[in-house]
């Protein structure tokens, strides 16, 4: 799909990384949160991060790029085009091209492996290729790992990046909310994203105010 429609009625274009890390609904609930917000977003799944999708929320993606934005614009009830799934070798996608890349991407959930990639500037595949761009075009690269603990490579890789300008935001709830269910947790970590992100939400209650 290099067709890419350039509609200036969406708010801003955003890339949105799904890694092999456990934690898909984190990514889910922020695509959601973007697609309401007017973002025109640019999905890329790992090979990996499908089958984590499949074993933790049941979602069965398609391999087509093409027939994976459509479950994706069906499900999230997007305008057409709003959501664009790019293939891993598609390298004359907009991600790829500093030129023609936004200037915010998130990549949720980040595997260490993805992480030490980036870190290292590997560009082996579109997602590494996609961070390596922002960071050389010193746009905001907001990267959520879920692992635990952490090792001293995991460690020194965040080190790294967040020397970069990277913001490290590993996928790690708070509680003073209150939280009823498993939605709330990830409403939390969804809801700093988007506070990051510029990108005005109502999801997580602020330090201090009321839930009501």
């Amino acid at each position: 799909m290099n067709n890419v429609s350039t509609n200036n009625t969406f708010e801003a274009k955003i890339t949105l990384a799904i890694t092999g890390a456990s934690g898909s609904l984190y990514a889910l609930r922020l695509l959601e949160c973007l697609v309401a917000a007017n973002y025109q977003v640019y999905v890329l799944i790992s090979s990996a991060a499908r089958v984590v999708l499949d074993t933790e929320v049941g979602m069965k993606l398609p391999s087509s790029p093409e027939k994976a934005s459509e479950v994706l614009t069906d499900k999230y009830q997007a305008k057409a085009e709003q959501i664009t799934v790019f293939g891993k070798e598609q390298w004359f996608s907009p991600v790829a091209s500093g030129s023609a890349a936004p200037k915010q991407m998130v990549v949720c959930p980040c595997s260490t492996g993805t992480l030490a990639a980036i870190s290292q500037g590997m560009s082996d595949n579109l997602i590494e290729r996609a961070a390596d761009v922002v960071i050389k075009e010193r746009g905001q690269l907001i990267m959520v790992p879920r692992e635990t603990p952490f090792s001293t490579i995991h460690l020194a890789n965040m080190h790294s990046l967040s020397q970069m300008g990277v913001t490290i935001m590993p996928a790690a709830p708070g509680f003073y909310h209150n939280p009823q269910s498993i939605n709330d947790l990830i409403d939390f970590m969804v809801g700093r994203m988007l506070d990051h992100l510029g990108i005005e939400q109502t999801i997580m209650p602020r330090w201090g105010y009321s839930n009501n």
